[in-house]
């Protein structure tokens, strides 16, 4: 089974990094002072390091083991391995951290179904490992949705402002 992040955060992750890029070409094209675009830059870098670090995460699970891939790197723990599944909950965010000896792998609650992915989790994991707050969270899964909200909302804030960069072309 594979799991990644929801596409309903990565959709506003992409059109902001769109936007910021569209607003810097059009501070370069209109002469805009230089520290504008050097603004412009700086915030550009976290969105689109985000962007690629979210668009590459993937979980997979398997009888054996599970797998967390990101951008340039991997980890894989075997589930005979794990000795805990803990369970971190702070308001609608969930964090989930498998340990086995020295290694370990956090995951969270940004994935696309979370819930299966947790019982999959508890499912191939010694049980002795697993903590009663991880079968808890498993019960009854916190939904985040305040990212996907607070994506949007920029995308909608720098386009209001990319539109008047525009306007100001004409």
């Amino acid at each position: 089974m594979s799991f990644r992040i929801r596409k309903g955060f990565l959709i506003p992750l992409a059109l902001l990094t769109l936007e910021i890029a569209a607003l810097m070409a059009s501070c370069i094209i209109l002469k805009q002072p230089p520290a504008k675009v050097i603004i412009l830059g700086v915030m550009s870098l976290p969105v689109l390091i985000l962007l690629v670090e979210c668009a590459f995460r993937q979980t997979v699970i398997d009888d054996e083991a599970i797998t967390a891939r990101k951008f340039l790197r991997h980890k894989r723990l075997r589930f005979a391995d794990i000795t805990a599944v803990d369970t971190l909950q702070i308001k609608k965010r969930a964090f989930i951290t498998l340990a086995a000896g020295d290694d370990f792998l956090i995951l969270s609650n940004a994935y696309a179904d979370f819930p299966q992915m947790l019982n999959e989790i508890i499912a191939r994991s010694p049980a002795e490992a697993i903590a009663e707050e991880t079968i808890a969270l498993a019960q009854n899964p916190p939904t985040k949705s305040t990212d996907i909200l607070s994506c949007w909302l920029a995308v909608i804030l720098l386009g209001f402002i990319l539109y008047s960069q525009i306007h100001m072309m004409a």
